[in-house]
C-alpha cells in the first residue's frame, strides 16, 4: 500500500522585541522531533551549530542539565575577541520546556532569562523562545535580531541532509606502533575519547564510529554530519584525544556525495 504525504510548509525564524517591557518573543518551525531539538539545545552539541564564521562561534559548551545545574559557553567572535556566557537551569521538562538564566561576559551586570517551549506540530516542531529581563532597549533589540540568526543555525544543523555535509575523520595515533604498545596514560585518554563520542552517536551526529584495522596501520574512524567544515573541526577540537597533547591528530576529508539508510 502506498501513502501520499501532504507537503508541510514550516515557518522560518522570526523575532519581535517589546523594548518597553524588555522582552523578546522568537519562533521557528523545524522538521525534527521535539526530543531531537531538545538535545541540541542543552548538550555539547551546541558547539556544532551555534555560530558562523562571519559572526561568532561557540567553541566549548559544558553543563549539568537539571534544575539548579549550571551551564557555560565559551566562544570567539569573527574579530578574534573571546566571550563567555553562563547561567543556571531553572526549569527542565524534556523535551517540551527548558528555562535557563543568561549571563554574558560583555554585560556582566545584566542577567536575563530564556524560556524554550517545544511543541510538536505537523511536519516537525515549533520552537518558541521568550527572552525576558532586559533593562537596556538597545541590548533587547540586538538580541532580537540575534535570535533569528540562532534559529536559522539550529534549523540548518538539525536538517543536515538538506543543509549540511558529511565528513570522514581519521584519528591517527601518536606513533606507528599504536595501539599495540598503548601506555596507561593513552589508555585513559582513549576511555575519555569513547565517552566523548558516545552522545554524538546517540543523537545522530555520527554515522559511523570505530577503529579500523588497516594493514598500513590502524586508525580511528568517525563519519560525522555537520553544518560545515568549521562545525566538524569544532567537534574534533574537543576530543580528549586531541586536548590531551599526547600526539594524536585527525585527517579529515568531506564526502562528495552520500547515501545512508537514515
Amino acid at each position: 500500500m502506498s501513502v501520499a504525504l501532504k507537503p508541510v510548509s514550516l515557518k522560518s525564524a522570526r523575532a519581535i522585541a517589546d523594548l518597553d517591557a524588555g522582552t523578546i518573543l522568537a519562533t521557528v518551525e523545524i522538521a525534527a522531533s521535539p526530543d531531537r531539538i531538545f538535545k541540541a539545545l542543552c548538550s555539547a552539541e551546541v558547539v556544532e551549530w551555534w555560530g558562523s564564521p562571519d559572526t561568532y562561534q561557540v567553541t566549548q559548551w559544558t553543563g549539568d542539565p537539571r534544575v539548579g545545574g549550571t551551564w557555560r559557553s565559551i566562544g570567539k567572535g569573527a574579530d578574534g575577541h573571546e566571550f563567555e556566557v553562563g547561567g543556571e537551569f531553572l526549569e527542565i521538562d524534556p523535551p517540551h520546556r527548558l528555562v535557563q538564566s543568561w549571563r554574558p561576559s560583555w554585560e556582566p551586570d545584566s542577567a536575563t532569562t530564556i524560556s524554550y517551549r517545544l511543541q510538536a506540530i505537523e511536519g516537525g516542531t515549533r520552537v518558541t523562545v521568550t527572552h525576558t529581563g532586559f533593562t537596556d532597549p538597545q541590548s533587547c533589540q540586538n538580541h532580537s535580531s540575534g535570535w533569528e540568526r540562532v534559529f536559522e543555525w539550529l534549523a540548518g544543523h538539525i536538517s543536515p541532509k538538506a543543509n549540511g555535509a558529511v565528513f570522514v575523520n581519521r584519528l591517527i595515533g601518536p606513533r606507528p606502533t599504536f595501539p599495540m604498545d598503548i601506555s596507561a596514560a593513552e589508555r585513559d585518554v582513549m576511555t575519555r575519547h569513547a565517552a566523548f563520542w558516545a552522545p554524538l552517536v546517540e543523537n545522530g551526529t555520527v554515522i559511523v564510529l570505530g577503529p579500523v584495522g588497516d594493514a598500513a596501520g590502524p586508525y580511528g574512524l568517525g563519519v560525522v554530519r555537520a553544518a560545515d567544515a568549521q562545525a566538524n573541526a569544532a567537534i574534533l577540537a574537543q576530543d580528549p584525544a586531541i586536548t590531551s597533547g599526547l600526539g594524536f591528530r585527525y585527517d579529515t576529508a568531506p564526502m562528495m556525495a552520500t547515501r545512508t539508510r537514515y
